[in-house]
C-alpha cells in the first residue's frame, strides 16, 4: 500500500465529502477553519463544514472536548502523557521555576534545572551514556545525534563516515536530516532534496517478514540484522557513521525488536566501527517498562535520543544522551559542538522533566508498565477472533493491531479501500465511540495504542470493547 502518509488521530481527518458545506459552529470553531494551520492535516475537510475537534481538559486517562463529550486517551495525546493528565503539581512546578527563572539559554552557560536533569538523566541511562545535550523535541535530538555522529567522526581523522542506515517505514522526525533519515518515501517526496547520505533496511515486522523465516522469531533477528551488516558492507564502512533504530518501531504499526537482534545488531556496529544509536523518543520513559528501552531489550547504544515522555507533555524538551567517548573530543583545545537550540534545555521544562521523574519513582509507575503489560496483551489479542484483524504486536503500553482483508493470506487493502476504511470511517467512529487513539497507513493499516502508564485492566477492557465494536462494524461495511 502505498497511500501519502497522513495523521488520523483526527475524527475529521477523513474525505472531503464529509460533513455539510455550511461553516457552522462556534465563533472559536470558525477561528480554527481560518487561522490555525494543523500539523498533518487534510485541511479541506474543514472547509467543506467539518468540525474541528477541540481538546479542553484532561484528568486522568481521560480528556473532554468543547461540548462536554468525555473520550479514552488510548495514545497518551502522542505518546507523550505518561502520568495521565490533570497534574496539578506539575503546572505549580511549572509556575515556581517561570517565577525564579523564566528562560535562560545554555550557551555557554548553565542553569541549575538543566544540571540536575542531566545529571538524573545520565544516571538512568546505560553504560557510560553520560552527557546530556538539550533539545526542545524528538526530531531536533535525532537531527543532533546525527551532526555529532559526522563531527565525531571528523575529529578522529575520518571524514568519509557521514551516511547513516535506518529501517524502512521507520520515523524519525520532520527536518531535514531526521527526514532524510525516515524510511517512508511519502513522507519524504515532497521536500526533496533532503540530506544525502541515508540508507534503508528491512524492519522487524515479523507477521511480513519473508515467510522462511516468519515462524522462527530468532531466524527472523538474525535475518533482520544481517541485513544491516549487508548495507554497512554494500556501502563501505569507511563511510557509515551511524544506524539509527527504534527499539520497538513505531510507524507501520508497533515492531519489536525479535530475539538476539539488537545483540546481533550491537556486534555488527562494534565490528565496522559505527554508532549504535537508539531513538527512544517515543519508547523512553517507560512506554516499554523501563526508563529507555534500550535496557529492556538488553543493548547499549552509543547514543540515546528522547522526548515526549520525559515531561509526560506538560512542557516541550527533547535530549540527545551520548557517550563519554563521543564526548571526549570536545574535552580538549578550542573544539565546540557548532550545534543548539534557543529553548534547549529551557528551566521551566526541565524543572517539570524533573517532577515529572519523581511521580514516576513515587507511584512505581515502571513496575506498573512491567507487571500490567501482559494482561494489557492478552486482552487486546481477544481481537485476533475479529476477521479483520490480522496480528496484534507490540511491548508494554505501546500495541499496533494490524487489519487485513484476508487473514489466511495476510492480504492487505488497496489505496482505495484503506481510505474508504480509515479516513472515511474508523477514525470518526472511534473517537465518537469514546476512544481517541490513531488509525494509521505509513505502512499497512492499523490502530496504534498507548494510553498512559497510570492505567490497568478496567481501561484495557474499555479500550477492547470499544475496538471491538467498531472494527465489527468496519468489517460489516467492507
Amino acid at each position: 500500500m502505498t497511500t501519502t502518509p497522513q495523521d488520523l488521530t483526527s475524527p475529521s481527518a477523513g474525505s472531503t465529502t464529509q460533513g455539510s458545506t455550511t461553516r457552522a459552529g462556534t465563533p472559536r470553531q470558525q477561528a480554527a477553519r481560518d487561522h490555525l494551520w494543523q500539523h498533518f492535516a487534510r485541511h479541506s475537510t474543514y472547509e467543506a463544514g467539518g468540525e474541528v475537534p477541540v481538546i479542553v481538559r484532561g484528568e486522568g486517562a481521560r480528556i473532554w472536548d468543547d461540548r462536554g463529550r468525555q473520550y479514552l486517551d488510548g495514545l497518551s495525546g502522542l505518546f507523550v502523557v505518561q502520568v495521565g493528565h490533570g497534574r496539578r503539581v506539575l503546572a505549580e512546578t511549572a509556575a515556581k521555576q517561570a517565577a525564579d527563572l523564566a528562560f535562560f539559554p545554555l550557551w555557554s552557560y548553565a542553569h541549575p534545572a538543566a544540571i540536575d536533569l542531566a545529571e538524573r538523566l545520565a544516571s538512568f541511562a546505560p553504560g557510560d551514556l553520560d552527557r546530556v545535550f538539550f533539545t526542545t523535541g524528538g526530531g531536533e535530538a535525532v537531527e543532533t545525534a546525527w551532526k555529532l555522529a559526522k563531527q565525531y567522526w571528523k575529529l578522529q581523522g575520518r571524514p568519509t563516515k557521514h551516511k547513516v542506515i535506518s529501517r524502512a517505514v521507520a520515523y524519525h522526525g520532520t527536518p531535514q536530516g531526521a527526514l532524510s533519515i525516515t524510511g517512508i518515501p511519502a513522507a519524504k517526496e515532497m521536500f526533496e532534496p533532503l540530506v544525502p547520505g541515508t540508507f534503508k533496511v528491512p524492519n522487524t515486522n515479523a507477521y511480513r517478514g519473508p515467510e522462511h523465516v516468519r515462524d522462527d522469531p530468532k531466524a527472523f533477528g538474525r535475518w533482520a540484522a544481517d541485513r544491516i551488516e549487508e548495507a554497512i558492507e554494500f556501502e563501505g564502512p569507511e563511510t557509515v557513521a551511524a544506524v539509527f533504530l527504534e527499539p520497538v518501531q513505531n510507524s507501520g504499526g508497533c515492531f519489536p525488536p525479535p530475539p538476539g537482534y539488537f545483540e546481533r545488531v550491537r556486534e555488527i556496529c562494534d565490528r565496522h566501527d559505527v554508532l549504535l544509536v537508539s531513538d527512544e523518543v517515543i519508547c523512553a520513559f517507560g512506554r516499554i517498562g523501563s526508563m529507555f528501552a534500550c535496557d529492556d531489550f538488553g543493548y547499549v547504544p552509543d547514543i540515546i535520543t528522547c522526548a515526549k515522555g520525559m515531561t509526560s507533555g506538560y512542557s516541550p524538551i527533547g535530549a540527545m544522551i551520548a557517550s563519554d567517548r563521543l564526548f571526549e573530543p570536545f574535552r580538549h583545545g578550542t573544539t565546540s559542538f557548532a550545534h543548539g537550540y534557543t529553548f534547549g534545555g529551557h528551566p521551566v521544562s526541565a524543572a517539570v522533566a524533573m517532577r515529572n521523574l519523581d511521580i514516576f519513582e513515587e507511584e512505581g509507575l515502571n513496575s506498573h508498565v512491567k507487571e500490567n503489560a501482559p494482561a494489557f496483551r492478552s486482552t487486546l489479542e481477544r481481537l485476533l477472533d475479529l476477521p479483520i484483524v490480522g496480528d496484534v504486536r507490540g511491548e508494554g503500553y505501546f500495541y499496533g493491531i494490524e487489519m487485513v482483508k484476508d487473514k489466511d493470506t495476510r492480504e492487505t487493502f488497496d489505496d482505495d479501500e484503506a481510505e474508504r476504511l480509515l479516513r472515511g470511517y474508523l477514525s470518526k467512529a472511534l473517537f465518537e465511540a469514546g476512544l481517541y487513539c490513531r488509525a494509521d497507513d505509513r505502512g499497512d493499516p492499523v490502530i496504534q495504542l498507548a494510553p498512559p502508564l497510570t492505567i490497568g485492566q478496567a481501561e484495557f477492557d474499555e479500550i477492547e470493547q470499544i475496538l471491538r465494536g467498531v472494527l465489527t462494524e468496519a468489517w460489516a461495511r467492507l
